[in-house]
């Protein structure tokens, strides 16, 4: 065990750990050839530079005389993805935090990092893409000390292109990152930290052993899904599954044991023998929430059993996608369908249409509300279509989040204004360094969800970088905007919107529709209304 050491990398997105990852490969002589990018293994995520799923790989390496095995396990960069970053976390006793040497700090690092300080990982700095000729490597280590408190002779500068500095953070990893602790005697607990499909032998769980052993052909049971299996194989993973007999505390591995479907596998459960099972599971274990909805519709109509199959070939590899059957007066018959963000949500969809050939239309994003009637009882409403007569109820609660916006000092001004916008409000603003500040506000999601990341980097020139924690629900002056055509009201079209923004919408909405809708031989009113009264046509 004192020669295992585990570690996660850190970054914003497009920092590049990736290419890094792929140095330190090559460099452990784990891979021979390198195509680019070797973790990331889908299209998508080589195409757009991100990773969405993350990986593990084992690496072996000499150092002093000694053999050392280190394992690297991968983690998404982008927020939508934070609880599975979270586990990833878990799962380690040391951390690589990576910075751009020409961008400095970004936001997702350091809520990343906070994570990471939280469970007690071991940090270490590394300034990557020294070689560029817009580094500024001075700058930034002056931000990396300032915000961990560590030496500068601890910072280690490297470049994932021309591999410099990949010795020194290998040796660093050896020497500064602990080795596992456990107790190889205790009760099993493994910490599954990511699971992947395949189609011969169904879901395989990737774990990290915290205590115990676990043998080929053990009988298990998952702690939270109290569903038991018997671990038909295990193994460690490099750049292909190797089996073994036995996985001891703090080895890393896989388990396959023919489960059929991704619901039965959740990121962050523990795995325990059932002859003799761990008294608690490993902390940290929660479901993970879907927090923006949108109806999904096939284009043709007798495409919707093909939609309803691929959906559920697409959730065998991604368990946070969720979906119902809803139907809807002008588009037919399709799924809500709840992701964990924006970037999700496009990335299902580009999914479709490439993996499954599916042409689909999507609705207009939106948030799950609290709507509660005169009796006090509380439904969940994710679908405007879905709201009670304005009559019956008594308030509407809509989720809040706390977001942090990293910017330079220049953009302070219009950044505000939209945050005010959107109907945030300032909680506080800290300097970082020099003239780098990070503002905090407290902002309803559902102001976020259509077009404020991307606005958000218009004004800042690509400077600002923005990450958000939900902040519970609170209670909000909401109204469901109803759009008429010919007097007939549209499902599809209607949004539940804050009062102050409602006269807005309703006539922005009528002006598009005045120029998308074909011209008629007569009069079409085309008119938004709230309840019975039109406020625009």
């Amino acid at each position: 065990m004192k020669n295992i050491r585990n570690f996660c990398i850190i970054a914003h997105i497009d920092h590049g750990k990736s290419t890094l990852a792929d140095r330190l490969l090559e460099f452990t002589k784990t891979v021979t050839v390198t195509k680019g990018q070797m973790l990331d293994s889908m299209d998508l995520e080589k195409e757009r530079g991100i990773t969405i799923k993350s990986h593990a790989i084992q690496m072996e390496y000499l150092h002093k005389g000694e053999k050392y095995i280190l394992n690297l396990i991968d983690t998404p960069g982008h927020v939508d993805f934070s609880y599975e970053v979270s586990r990833s976390i878990a799962a380690c006793e040391g951390a690589l935090l990576i910075v751009d040497a020409s961008q400095g700090i970004q936001a997702q690092t350091i809520s990343n990092l906070y994570m990471a300080i939280e469970h007690d990982l071991e940090i270490i700095p590394v300034i990557n893409k020294c070689d560029m000729i817009s580094a500024m490597p001075e700058e930034v280590e002056d931000e990396i000390v300032e915000l961990l408190g560590c030496k500068r002779d601890e910072i280690i500068r490297a470049s994932g292109k021309t591999g410099m500095g990949i010795e020194e953070i290998l040796t660093a990893i050896i020497e500064r990152v602990p080795a596992p602790k456990g107790d190889e005697e205790a009760p099993l607990q493994a910490l599954i930290f990511d699971s992947v499909f395949n189609s011969f032998r169904g879901i395989i769980a990737y774990f990290k052993v915290k205590n115990g052993v676990i043998r080929t052909g053990d009988k298990v049971k998952f702690f939270n899904t109290g569903k038991e299996y018997e671990a038909d194989e295990i193994g460690v993973l490099c750049m292909n599954m190797m089996p073994r007999k036995e996985l001891r505390t703090g080895d890393v591995g896989y388990i396959i044991s023919g489960i059929k479907s991704s619901k039965e596998v959740k990121v962050g459960d523990t795995i325990t023998h059932i002859a003799r099972p761990c008294a608690k599971g490993i902390s940290g274990f929660e479901e993970v929430k879907p927090m923006v909805f949108a109806g999904v519709y096939p284009i043709e109509a007798e495409e919707f059993e093909d939609l309803r199959a691929s959906l559920e070939k697409l959730q065998l590899n991604d368990a946070s996608l969720t979906f119902q059957p809803e139907s809807s007066m002008a588009l037919g018959f399709g799924f809500r369908c709840g992701f964990l963000g924006l970037l999700h949500m496009e990335i299902v969809q580009e999914r479709l249409e490439r993996e499954f050939d599916m042409n689909v239309i999507t609705t207009v994003p939106n948030v799950s509300y609290h709507i509660f009637d005169k009796h006090g009882v509380m439904t969940e409403v994710h679908n405007p279509a879905g709201m009670p007569d304005p009559t019956l109820i008594e308030r509407i609660e809509e989720p809040y989040i706390k977001a942090s916006v990293i910017t330079t000092t220049d953009y302070i001004g219009p950044i505000m204004t939209l945050c005010l916008g959107k109907r945030g409000e300032l909680l506080k603003q800290e300097y970082i360094s020099g003239n780098r500040v990070e503002i905090y506000y407290n902002m309803p999601l559902g102001e976020i969800v259509i077009d404020f990341y991307d606005r958000l980097k218009s004004i800042s020139k690509g400077y600002a970088s923005f990450d958000y924690q939900p902040n519970g629900f609170h209670p909000s002056k909401l109204i469901k905007l109803d759009v008429l055509l010919n007097g007939e009201p549209v499902d599809a079209l209607s949004t539940l919107t804050h009062v102050d923004n409602a006269y807005d919408l309703g006539k922005r909405m009528c002006e598009k529709l005045k120029e998308l809708i074909p011209r008629q031989q007569f009069d079409i009113a085309i008119q938004a209304a709230i309840g019975a009264k039109i406020i625009s046509r």
